[in-house]
């Protein structure tokens, strides 16, 4: 069974449903070792000072911005950190819009959202809620160190969270050269057009995922299927799940959590957002010194790899 990549609250309003993210895709990509050719033995990559040319431990490595050529600042893991929220678990929702209104685009990851155990209730009540209404919930998450946007909406039986591209992330279409012109511009006929749209729906039916496959990958599977000659053992390792303190479960008075939600009426985003900007720029910026100059890394020599697998193996 799946693992949870963390279990934690689902927040809106007042309420908290206590939830499992689990992961909502499943990478089929087939991966390559790179072997050298003469003993079949796995080609290492090292991290090599660029300087001295030798092997640096992970214990001696940190993270630097490059703020100009060949200058770099030095950032401590805290700082990226706490340039997170400090909501580490929670799926914090702040406003709810038309799902229609967010373009194709901005879609990027998906997420299954779970219930914990006596959480049903609140986890149902915003499922349907959503469906009835056409909502779709604009939510901030950290997942590991980094802070996402994303949305949750309701997908049959579940609900689902999207991880969403930021707008400076999209690139605008009306950036490329377009045919802007009207059809008729183009020499496109009316008749062009009736058959086209006869063409279409010929050839129009219902969407069915499972009838696609990626071919590709099975004929490349089916090639490394002939030369295998042994078989790869799975282990699986099953966690203790853990409800998160302060979390509602089904035994809450939903009803008194939305009057007090709708009551407070403290779901103001955009003015929050705002506000915190500009006491953002209130803040000097603190001077930091500018760290030594490192080089960039380059290949080591002809260094041998320090132990020798077999030259075939199973893919996963």
């Amino acid at each position: 069974m799946a693992r949870p990549i963390w279990t934690g609250t689902l927040s809106f309003g007042l309420l908290n449903v206590p939830i499992r993210l689990m992961s909502g895709e499943r990478r089929n990509d087939i991966h390559f070792r790179m072997l050298d050719q003469r003993s079949n033995t796995p080609v290492r990559y090292e991290r090599v000072n660029a300087d001295t040319g030798e092997e640096v431990p992970w214990k001696d490595i940190v993270k630097a911005f490059e703020y100009q050529k060949g200058s770099y600042v030095v950032l401590e893991e805290e700082d990226i950190r706490n340039a997170a929220s400090d909501a580490h678990e929670t799926v914090e929702i702040d406003a709810f819009v038309d799902g229609a209104d967010i373009a194709p685009a901005y879609y990027e990851k998906p997420y299954v959202l779970l219930p914990a155990k006596k959480a049903e209730k609140g986890y149902v009540l915003l499922r349907e809620t959503l469906k009835k209404t056409g909502k779709v919930g604009i939510a901030r998450v950290v997942i590991r160190t980094k802070e996402y946007l994303a949305a949750v909406m309701p997908q049959g039986n579940a609900l689902m969270m999207n991880i969403l591209r930021y707008q400076a992330e999209v690139v605008d279409a009306d950036e490329y050269e377009l045919p802007e012109k009207a059809a008729g511009d183009y020499r496109i006929t009316s008749r062009e057009m009736e058959m086209a749209k006869e063409l279409i729906e010929s050839m129009s039916g219902k969407w069915k995922p499972e009838a696609y496959h990626d071919e590709f990958r099975a004929k490349l599977r089916a090639a490394i299927e002939k030369r295998l000659k042994s078989k790869g053992v799975t282990t699986t390792v099953e966690e203790e799940e853990r409800t998160p303190e302060n979390a509602t479960t089904n035994v809450v008075d939903f009803m008194a959590l939305l009057k007090k939600s709708i009551g407070a009426k403290t779901r103001t985003p955009a003015i929050k957002e705002v506000a915190t900007k500009k006491s953002a720029a209130k803040k000097a910026p603190a001077k930091t010194a500018p760290a030594k100059k490192t080089a960039a890394k380059k290949a080591p020599g002809n260094k041998a790899a320090a132990r020798k697998a077999p030259a075939r193996r199973r893919a996963s």
